[in-house]
């Protein structure tokens, strides 16, 4: 196997999480008594880059389906950070009605409708035809394919004077030809335009063991320093980069061309030197995330039969691709995690993939108050606790976070009554 940006050939593996299915292929019921799919789920890292990958089984058009059931418009905090976002990039990039913004992977129209408010013109790319769907809705102008160097010069000949802006949050991590996909950004851009991605940082995930971060349609794992490899073989360059709390430390980086007139700022050298200070482009930086990875999986198990022994009743909140890949590692079953609640109607119904745990409507926490509510997806665990902090004060129930190992957590006092939740 080659390193997806400079094809030097891998051999240091760095992280190992057995067989997994595709962590988005939800089953429907029809689908639990039929064979299902499983690849190798393992990291290895490019001693030359420092690019951090999966080991490729599946295609990109087979995670990223007419099916897909990922909707960013589930949590209103990202919406709300994406609503600053875009109010923050109109006023330093002087956006108006004569720019042109474009997203990719702009999933249902959480970001850009922002900029549709704000009538400035924007167009989204989204290969999931289901996500792509409610974006047209609010008036989002999307085509429904992956992005790259050929969808960038055809966009380009359309706008010969290309794009003011060029959004793309979380996707980065999840294109299979990295390289093919950051030409096409300096394809598109504008002379003296700029690029904006978000994506988790790698520093983070080693550092606090975020391994459930890890699935298929991760296919990179990066960080600046490797980032600033690829955009220079791009011909672009980052002249700025923020550090952002979001899916547990994050970067936000700022590209431009390289013979555009942005000034690089001081914190881009900054966060450079704190990743040669742990020598992140090194096996040693990696010497503990197995084992994380395996004490945070035991630990879970082990949690999840002390309360079945006692005869305790648990549910888990939040049906996300983090869940997935912890459950699955953990080998958790419906017989010690009877469902997991889900405020995505999409998504209700069907079933986790690989663990089989049912994915249920919200309401069944009025209906059957567990003892026990395990928080999945741990980067949006404050805004779930406070949606369900009835549930604590009205019937007991105990929130647990699960990485990196089940831990009590107390609902804020700011809850929303149990009638404002969605049926």
């Amino acid at each position: 196997m080659q390193c997806r940006h400079c094809a030097t050939e891998l051999s240091l593996p760095v992280l190992d999480l057995a067989h997994a299915p595709p962590s988005n292929a939800y089953l429907e019921k029809g689908q639990l008594r039929q064979p299902e799919m499983h690849f190798p789920l393992r990291l290895f890292l490019c001693e030359s880059c420092g690019l951090v990958q999966t080991e490729d089984f599946c295609d990109a058009d087979q995670l990223f389906d007419d099916n897909y059931v990922y909707f960013s418009s589930t949590s209103s905090s990202w919406c709300a950070h994406a609503a600053r976002f875009a109010e923050g990039a109109i006023a330093r990039l002087g956006l108006t009605k004569d720019s042109f913004v474009v997203e990719v992977a702009s999933n249902d129209g959480y970001l850009l409708q922002n900029f549709v408010t704000a009538e400035i013109p924007c167009l989204g790319f989204e290969p999931t035809a289901s996500t792509a769907e409610v974006a047209a809705r609010k008036g989002v102008e999307t085509r429904t394919a992956f992005f790259g160097e050929a969808e960038a010069k055809a966009l380009r000949e359309e706008k010969p004077g290309g794009a003011d802006l060029i959004i793309g949050n979380n996707v980065y991590a999840h294109v299979p030809d990295i390289n093919d996909f950051t030409r096409g950004l300096e394809r598109l851009l504008a002379n003296q335009g700029v690029i904006s991605l978000e994506f988790p940082h790698l520093l983070q995930l080693v550092k606090q063991g975020q391994f459930d971060t890890v699935y298929h349609e991760h296919f990179s794992y990066l960080s600046l320093t490797t980032v600033q490899k690829i955009f220079a073989a791009a011909n672009l360059r980052i002249f700025d980069v923020e550090e952002l709390p979001t899916h547990g430390g994050s970067l936000r980086v700022w590209g431009c061309r390289t013979t555009a007139q942005h000034m690089e700022t001081p914190t881009v050298k900054a966060i450079l030197q704190q990743e040669r200070d742990v020598t992140i482009t090194t096996g040693a930086f990696f010497k503990d995330l197995q084992s994380q990875a395996d004490h945070a999986a035991d630990a879970l198990l082990s949690f999840l039969l002390d309360i079945k022994a006692k005869g305790e009743t648990v549910a888990a909140y939040g049906a996300a691709a983090k869940g997935t890949t912890l459950l699955n590692y953990a080998r958790v079953n419906p017989r010690i995690l009877p469902y997991v609640c889900d405020a995505a109607p999409f998504k209700q119904g069907r079933y986790l993939p690989g663990c089989h745990v049912p994915v249920r409507n919200p309401i069944e926490l009025r209906k059957n108050p567990p003892q026990h509510l395990l928080i999945l997806p741990w980067n949006i665990k404050d805004e779930i606790a406070r949606d369900l902090a009835w549930l604590s004060r009205e019937h007991g129930t105990r929130f647990w976070t699960i990485l990196p190992y089940p831990e009590q957590m107390e609902p804020p006092a700011d809850s929303i009554p149990p009638a404002a939740l969605s049926a």
